[in-house]
């Protein structure tokens, strides 16, 4: 009994340490990420840009807040019908689709921790996330374009 006991809390222990290595490393890659000014309309728009592989990946996944003027954009290599998903995601978020040259193409709103599929209903080449609500509250709709994706890093 006691080398069962001893056997248990060396498997809690290195479960617990795998799991503070690997919020470590999620925590720095969300750290790591540029940020950038967007416009849209007459609003100013702090967004972390996730322009990697791996910070497209994580997103803003394990945030439980998010001041209400900013947001992440995402900067995909190439143009496409790109979705998005809100897996261990727990913020409500809007996403706007948008072409290279920043205008709207569609906008999606999205729950916490469910697994549907958001997509672009067109060819895009970024992604903005915001708040849930934030695009409907301020007018913001298709069609309708935003300042400052000419200075996004490209997508790596």
């Amino acid at each position: 009994m006691k080398l069962q006991s001893w056997m248990s809390r060396r498997a809690l222990a290195w479960g617990l340490g795998f799991a503070g290595v690997l919020a470590a490393g999620i925590a720095a890659a969300q750290q790591a990420m540029p940020r950038a000014e967007l416009g849209a309309g007459m609003f100013r728009i702090e967004a972390e840009v996730a322009h990697t592989f791996q910070n497209r990946q994580i997103g803003l996944m394990n945030r439980r807040t998010m001041p209400q003027h900013q947001g992440m954009v995402f900067v995909f290599p190439e143009d496409a019908r790109h979705c998005m998903w809100m897996k261990n995601t727990y913020l409500p978020l809007s996403v706007a689709f948008l072409d290279a040259h920043g205008k709207v193409i569609n906008i999606e709103d999205m729950q916490p921790q469910t697994e549907d599929n958001h997509c672009a209903a067109a060819p895009a080449r970024f992604a903005l996330e915001m708040n849930l609500g934030w695009f409907r509250e301020r007018g913001i709709k298709p069609g309708d374009a935003l300042r400052g994706v000419e200075r996004l890093p490209a997508a790596r």
